[in-house]
């Protein structure tokens, strides 16, 4: 096997970790590692959402299991994720990599700094307003096909701010991210075709290995040190790409 298989591997192990501890973070840290070792966007973000079907559907079950969702808020964010997820995977496939890149690393530090607002801000809850749910998962969706990841940052800590009650939105969330998922990739694979994305591989063997780590990294690791961490990886990666 080549190198760079292995890379992957080591790419998808290691992005996992962190998603069990931080709820989020894997499509983005996949996404920042695969572009920074020279993988076109649409590539990376295509990649990155086939190991996440099989890392969602893990815990979309798992959440199910212990009765963390929301069916209500799953049925108004699902139908929005998926249309928004397939029109940001068929648009960042149909642009033109080298003039896509700067704008997707933009985008991926600003989702830094947020995560790094985050960090530092304490939770104010405020009225739930239900209306705002599928606005938030189709941009949520468009947002996580076109940079590769943003899906939890973005829809879990919106609902989460609008008052919704926590587990429920991450148990939702989660289980929402697999059908948004699914959606996102069959959409690469039709425009992308399936021989660019066979390296795709790696990062799920990694991803399935660290995956029943999750536990213990949430139980072990301090929450706001690591995401503190995962913000400034992706801040510093993306900036150096474009300037």
């Amino acid at each position: 096997m080549s190198a760079d298989f292995w890379i992957f591997v080591v790419i998808g192990f290691f992005a996992q970790l962190v998603d069990g501890a931080l709820g989020m973070a894997f499509g983005l840290l996949s996404t920042t590692s695969l572009l920074a070792f020279g993988v076109p966007p649409a590539t990376a973000s295509a990649m990155t959402h086939i190991t996440e079907i099989f890392t969602t559907a893990a815990s979309g079950v798992s959440h199910i299991y212990h009765r963390n969702i929301d069916w209500r808020l799953v049925l108004r964010l699902a139908p929005a994720g998926m249309i928004g997820g397939a029109l940001g995977a068929y648009g960042v496939s149909n642009v033109d990599a080298k003039a896509l890149e700067p704008f997707v690393s933009a985008y991926l530090v600003l989702v830094g700094l947020y995560i790094l607002f985050k960090a530092f801000q304490p939770l104010w809850l405020r009225e739930v307003k239900d209306w705002a749910v599928p606005f938030i998962g189709l941009g949520g969706g468009a947002l996580d096909a076109a940079g590769g990841g943003g899906w939890g940052s973005i829809v879990t800590t919106s609902l989460i701010g609008r008052g919704h009650e926590p587990k429920k939105v991450i148990g939702s969330t989660n289980l929402t991210e697999f059908v948004v998922t699914l959606t996102i990739s069959a959409t690469f694979v039709v425009t992308l075709g399936w021989s660019n994305l066979g390296s795709a591989i790696g990062l799920i063997l990694g991803g399935v290995l660290a995956a029943p780590l999750g536990a213990l990294v949430v139980r072990r690791l301090p929450v706001r040190p690591l995401m503190i961490a995962v913000a400034l990886i992706i801040i510093v990666t993306s900036a150096i790409r474009i300037f």
